[in-house]
């Protein structure tokens, strides 16, 4: 669960990168072969829903062989204060002991009269539950990977709104 967290950190700082000029993210699903091979991939489609229905059929379906796979979309996100845009992540680890979690980072974004800014993410659905795992070191392998993006990172933590 540790590998498939900071994974997902990684990706979804790339993402964070991506949107912070204001831009719309292309979907990116990103996943790791048994080999040890990292795959990034944009899905592009005439419509935005249709990508992201791509993105999710490659999650469910594993075809690649994957051992974990992360697909990270822009979207707009219900949380319990209100609806925000925001980079919506789900996270698989395949293999004898599957384990998944959702989560969605909201941010504001860059537009002619308001500034990029980035908030902490929100952890949805962790495999088993969120009432039955701990999710500190989730939380904490999350930000190890965002962090190892060092780019992005730097353009995260310049945004970040605490």
């Amino acid at each position: 669960m540790i590998e498939i967290a900071s994974m997902a950190g990684y990706i979804t700082a790339h993402g964070i990168w991506s949107v912070s000029e204001g831009e719309t993210l292309i979907p990116i699903l990103a996943y790791e072969l048994p080999d040890g091979e990292r795959v990034l991939q944009r899905i592009q489609a005439d419509d935005l829903k249709d990508a992201v229905a791509v993105g999710q059929h490659a999650l469910e379906t594993n075809e690649s062989g994957a051992v974990r796979a992360v697909l990270v979309v822009d979207a707009y996100v219900n949380f319990e204060w209100g609806r925000s845009d925001a980079l919506a992540v789900e996270a698989v680890e395949y293999g004898l002991t599957p384990w998944s979690m959702e989560l969605a980072v909201p941010y504001q974004p860059l537009t002619d009269s308001t500034a990029f800014e980035v908030y902490g993410p929100t952890f949805f659905d962790v495999a088993g539950g969120l009432d039955n795992v701990d999710v500190a070191p989730v939380a904490d392998a999350f930000f190890d990977g965002a962090e190892s993006h060092s780019d992005a990172w730097a353009v995260w933590k310049a945004h970040q709104v605490v």
